[in-house]
């Protein structure tokens, strides 16, 4: 119910103004105050969504009364009401944010309608203010399935051209920092879902980075670096943080790796690599290592090379090509037999290479535990035979799991989506819904389509907006509540990015033509 209040010196100005808004709105709730400062004092308690002031009045005039009750009341509208019908009175208000003003003597038909707009005028902001909180509130829910979106698209090269430059904007994190990757490997947990949950909650307290999806038993977060620590400090008092929620779900056993700083967000799968690396050994008393405390072999991460062959490596993974993968790792072994490398740290160099293999397969949703090796190999022979043993359980493994999946889960995936695109889909959603990994459908998905799955989603909930747009009754903000935005501005810019014109322009030219 609106909230209105006279401000007038003259008892008969007040009555008379109060008689014809009676008339004209009787469930208007309407007050009296006969200066500026009986006023302040009424709005501190009424709290009134309109003010008809007049400016003329002893003590506070009209404009100061309206200057300090807008300063402390900025969301209360006013009309100015005068006999003084002079351009210094209404550029003076029009500063103050004055919505329209009355001359006396004025007409019962002429204050009804300029009051009537103003009102409307209220209803309406207070309707964007509701919609805008919705919005935020649906936004701070919303955060951490975006953080886990981000981080998938940054970590596994899943980019989505419309939409990452937006999600980095909302989650309001500064870009330009160096970052680094923190993996938390769960060795085992009663409760992993209840795990991820609270060292979710604990990066975002920490306001440190962002959590991605949890994958197989791998939680990646992307660490931005804070001023004044150092990198290593920064990151050992995030273990301490980390490994101290340990506690929070008896039985649980993690272990975290630490990829290197890098200038930006366009270099972070570079330290996720690393921390894949420095994770390989997760029975290690500390708990946590650095890549940069690796021991340094030829051929590892660090040169050209060796990164080359390392995405060569996990190429052939990806592709099922495992016979040219098993050539590269043996290749490892030749080589360290060859310069006389000692025995434990080719060992050591081919285990990380096995562990990259297995984080891969938990990228295509397969959870392996043949990645390490069961003891110490006594000589180049023995160390082969066990490699190839590694390679072949997981390879199998991997062989296995493709032949579980039902031929049509993607179709399946994309019906899902088009079904649903009102909704604030997710990779983590359509995760649960055909149990796959999210970052396995992601790939799956662009793969078999040709375009990313976020990508699929926003041209289901543009081709719905266009098909409104041929309704002129239909208001722009309905369009895109119903094509499943929640914010009109976001559903503008991500329109004209698809479409090359705004929504506005859109519906310009359909009726244009039609014309």
């Amino acid at each position: 119910m609106m909230k209105l209040l006279i401000v007038d010196d003259e008892p008969i100005e007040r009555a008379g103004l109060q008689a014809i808004l009676r008339n004209g709105y009787p469930d208007l709730i309407i007050g009296q105050a006969r200066n500026g400062r009986i006023a302040m004092e009424m709005v501190a308690e009424e709290q009134p969504d309109l003010i008809l002031m007049d400016i003329k009045m002893p003590g506070m005039n009209g404009l100061e009364a309206v200057e300090r009750i807008g300063g402390e009341y900025p969301d209360i509208r006013f009309i100015m009401v005068t006999a003084y019908d002079t351009f210094d009175y209404a550029r003076q208000a029009i500063k103050l944010g004055v919505r329209d003003y009355l001359l006396k003597p004025s007409k019962a038909a002429e204050i009804i309608a300029t009051v009537d707009k103003v009102l409307k005028e209220i209803e309406e902001e207070r309707r964007e203010r509701e919609a805008g909180k919705r919005t935020r509130d649906t936004l701070t829910k919303m955060m951490p399935v975006v953080e886990a979106d981000v981080v998938t698209q940054l970590l596994f090269d899943h980019v989505h051209e419309v939409h990452l430059d937006e999600l980095l904007g909302l989650l309001g994190g500064e870009t330009t920092k160096e970052v680094f990757v923190m993996l938390v490997i769960l060795n085992a947990s009663p409760s992993p879902g209840e795990f991820y949950a609270c060292v979710k909650n604990k990066v975002r307290e920490l306001a440190i980075g962002w959590a991605g999806a949890m994958s197989g038993r791998q939680i990646p977060i992307v660490v931005f670096r804070q001023t004044g620590l150092s990198y290593r400090a920064q990151a050992a008092q995030t273990v301490q943080q980390l490994l101290m929620l340990q506690r929070k779900v008896p039985g649980t056993d993690c272990f975290i790796g630490i990829g290197s700083a890098y200038e930006s967000l366009e270099q972070i799968r570079l330290s996720y690599r690393e921390a894949l690396i420095s994770s390989a050994d997760t029975a290690l008393p500390a708990r946590h290592r650095f890549y940069s405390d690796s021991i340094a072999l030829p051929g590892l991460s660090g040169q050209n090379s060796a990164k080359h062959t390392e995405k060569l490596l996990l190429e052939h993974i990806r592709l099922g090509q495992w016979e040219q993968a098993e050539e590269i790792v043996l290749q490892f072994i030749r080589q360290g037999e060859q310069n006389g490398t000692g025995l434990a740290l080719v060992q050591q160099r081919v285990q990380e290479s096995l562990w990259l293999v297995s984080r891969t397969l938990y990228e295509l949703g397969i959870e392996t535990e043949s990645s390490l090796f069961s003891f110490r190999a006594q000589d180049y022979r023995q160390l082969r035979m066990e490699t190839k043993c590694l390679l072949e359980r997981m390879n199998q493994e991997m062989t296995e799991h493709q032949s579980r999946l039902e031929a049509d889960t993607l179709q399946r995936i994309k019906q899902y989506i088009a079904e649903h695109f009102q909704k604030d889909i997710t990779l983590e959603m359509i995760s649960k819904e055909v149990k796959l990994s999210p970052f396995y459908i992601s790939k799956l998905f662009k793969e078999q389509f040709g375009v990313n799955y976020i990508d699929f989603l926003t041209e289901c909930r543009i081709e719905k907006a266009k098909s409104l747009m041929n309704r002129p009754d239909v208001p722009l903000k309905e369009i895109a509540f119903e094509a499943g935005y929640n914010d009109p501005n976001y559903f503008s810019k991500v329109f004209k990015k698809m479409c090359g014109v705004s929504p506005t322009e859109y519906r310009n030219r359909i009726f244009g033509k039609k014309v």
